[in-house]
């Protein structure tokens, strides 16, 4: 009997160990397998036998082989993974633009100084047909510029367009994938009696990983060995053995932007808001924080120089005695984007429209407008911030520069639009003029002492008259001349033509000069100064020599250093400059992000395979103890034999 015990636990014990090297012979045949688990032989002592002495061992016996696994390092391991893979698509994507726009060739700033230098080579010498010629070209050239960097960006949109569209199908792919082992798996740990099947636990959770690098994902285990997952905000990927799926769909307001939609029960959603993480997350955040944005503030600086070089320019005179002539096209540059969403149920459809009134105000977010049941809000999408609109849609309405009406149809409760200012800006601008004829270099009006029919002035005094200037082009050409005579009675100048009446001026007090301006008539300003004699008159007329006369070009190169956007706080190349520095900056901060999250990445993985990993040398240690403990119930069992032959021997002896 006691030979018979013996053999059934040498037997037992045999069995176990050659489990044992087969799970070690296993776990080092995967030492390099992506996702593998360390696996583990569970061994639990047989049921005893009941002897006159006591409970006498049987053996031991293999209760499971389990996966060495931490749950919770490997969900810090993806969720590391999600973060790592948003920031370094962020990084490479946000260089794109950074390079692009500090381009010392492609940027704008070169551009910019190139053409108000030009600028200023006219205003040096107004009657060359060369600097014209350079100033028109260096014009072309700026326009060009603009374009380019547009388009680049226009392309790199389009890349986001396309890196949505590919993470959405890796993502429904991965998906559909785990929900296949989630059944699986439920299935043979069922036929199983509980038992883990290893190598599919070990595969849904490398395509988890794999989920990890597109987008943000949280799991939560059932009993039955499935896992649910969960992306974004809590979106539901995956239950048990079903996949829901994700797709690409329309931006709402702008058809030609992908967004990602979540359907569930044949209804889509879009959820790019609530996307956070991977790949998927980083081309969201991407075109959110980056990418808009670099559009919004290139179009700033596009439709602030062309509004106001325009305004400038129009106070001027060219060569063939025109006055208010525009240097760069305005064609849509002065109408913001105006788009209403795919959802609005208003009958007729509204049509809203938006024209940019104070460039100055312009900033370089966009904005939404909503009805709501109490009224209109409009708000600014880069702070959130909410602006409630009191006298919209009976009156026009100006928010941060941008004038909005309605013009035709209806807005129903819930209907929303969205208004780019100056998203499209850069694309729009052009050159207006195509001869070197056209530059307004000189100013409309010119003044001038009198004169006798010989052009021999005739006054007695030193008064004098400034050049003069315009702010305005009304009652622009003057239709006779201003004359200005001068009463040293009543201390005055008597106004022949233009708006009449008279101006004060004492030259006890004035002749140190004394600005004067005609609101009614271009608003002409000029200044007297010195000691005019009784009679002595000044004259204000148009001007007859546009040629020579510099005086509107210099006012146009004087635009280059003046702060004429974001609310008088920046000159073109300020607000350039400033866009160059955001975008560096958040280039910067999703570099350092990333590498401290690749750190934190390799950190947890390391901690897993602490864990999970298969160590070659542990491996090895673990083999020559089983391999002994083979032999050892090798030995037991040869033992065993001969002690069961030399009791029958024994017996059969006797």
């Amino acid at each position: 009997m006691a030979g018979a015990d013996m053999l059934s636990s040498a037997v037992s014990g045999l069995l176990a160990f050659q489990t044992e090297m087969a799970t070690v012979s296993n776990n080092i045949a995967n030492v390099n397998t992506p996702g593998y688990s360390r696996e583990r032989v569970q061994l639990t002592p047989s049921t005893p036998q009941y002897s006159g002495a006591g409970y006498l061992g049987t053996g031991v016996q293999v209760s499971s082989i389990q996966r060495v696994y931490d749950q919770y390092l490997t969900g810090q391991v993806n969720t590391a993974t999600s973060a790592n893979s948003q920031l370094q698509n962020i990084y490479q994507l946000s260089t794109q633009v950074g390079n692009l726009l500090a381009d010392p060739q492609a940027g704008l700033s070169p551009n910019l100084q190139s053409f108000f230098n030009a600028v200023q080579g006219v205003a040096n010498d107004p009657s060359s047909t060369s600097a014209r010629q350079v100033m028109l070209s260096q014009g072309q050239s700026l326009v060009s510029n603009f374009h380019y960097l547009d388009s680049q960006l226009s392309t790199l949109d389009s890349g986001v367009n396309s890196q949505i569209s590919t993470s959405v199908n890796q993502i429904n792919s991965l998906a559909s994938s785990i929900a296949k082992l989630n059944g699986q798996i439920a299935q043979l740990q069922g036929a199983a009696s509980g038992q883990p099947p290893n190598t599919l636990l070990d595969q849904r959770d490398e395509l988890i990983n794999q989920l990890s690098q597109q987008v943000s994902v949280t799991t939560v285990p059932q009993t039955d060995g499935s896992l649910n997952v969960f992306i974004g905000n809590g979106q539901t990927l995956v239950i048990g053995s079903n996949a829901n799926t994700l797709s690409t769909v329309a931006n709402p307001y702008d058809a030609t932007r992908s967004e990602v939609g979540y359907t569930v029960g044949g209804t889509t959603t879009v959820i790019s808001s609530q996307v956070t993480g991977g790949t998927l997350g980083g081309a969201l955040a991407f075109r959110d924080q980056v990418l808009n944005p670099s559009e919004n503030a290139l179009g700033q600086v596009a439709i602030g120089l062309a509004a106001s070089f325009n305004a400038q320019n129009r106070l001027g005179m060219d060569l063939n005695g025109n006055i208010n002539q525009n240097f760069f096209s305005t064609i849509d540059v002065s109408s913001p984007k105006v788009l209403a969403s795919s959802s609005n149920t208003g009958s007729p459809p509204a049509t809203i429209s938006a024209t940019v009134t104070n460039v100055s105000a312009l900033t370089t977010s966009d904005y939404r407008l909503d009805r709501t049941a109490t009224g209109y809000t409009l708000t600014r999408l880069s702070d959130n911030s909410v602006t409630n609109l009191t006298t919209f849609p009976g009156s026009p309405q100006t928010v941060d520069g941008v004038t909005l009406s309605l013009t035709a149809g209806n807005i129903a409760v819930g209907d929303s639009f969205m208004i780019e200012p100056t998203r499209t800006a850069a694309s729009d601008i052009g050159v207006a003029i195509s001869n070197t004829s056209q530059i307004a270099a000189a100013a409309p009006i010119s003044t001038a002492v009198a004169t006798d029919a010989n052009g021999v002035p005739t006054n007695q005094g030193t008064g004098a008259i400034s050049p003069g200037s315009v702010t305005n082009t009304t009652n622009l050409p003057l239709s006779s001349n201003i004359t200005l005579t001068y009463d040293s009675t009543t201390q005055q100048f008597n106004i022949t033509g233009g708006p009449g009446g008279t101006l004060a001026y004492n030259p006890a007090t004035d002749s140190g000069g004394k600005q004067f301006s005609f609101a009614g008539y271009g608003g002409i300003t000029f200044t007297m100064s010195g000691v005019p004699a009784n009679g002595d008159s000044f004259v204000i007329s148009n001007n007859s020599n546009a040629v020579s006369d510099n005086r509107n070009a210099l006012a146009l190169a004087g635009l280059a250093t003046q702060s004429t956007l974001a609310n008088g706080t920046a000159s073109y190349n300020g607000a350039y400059s400033n866009l160059i520095a955001n975008v560096g900056t958040q280039t910067q901060n999703a570099d350092t992000s990333s590498t401290a999250q690749q750190a934190l990445l390799n950190q947890v993985t390391q901690q897993r395979n602490s864990v999970s990993g298969v160590n070659l040398d542990q491996e090895a240690a673990n083999l020559v103890q089983f391999q002994q403990a083979y032999q050892a119930a090798a030995q037991m069992i040869a033992t065993s034999s001969t002690l069961f032959q030399s009791l029958i021997a024994a017996v059969g002896g006797h």
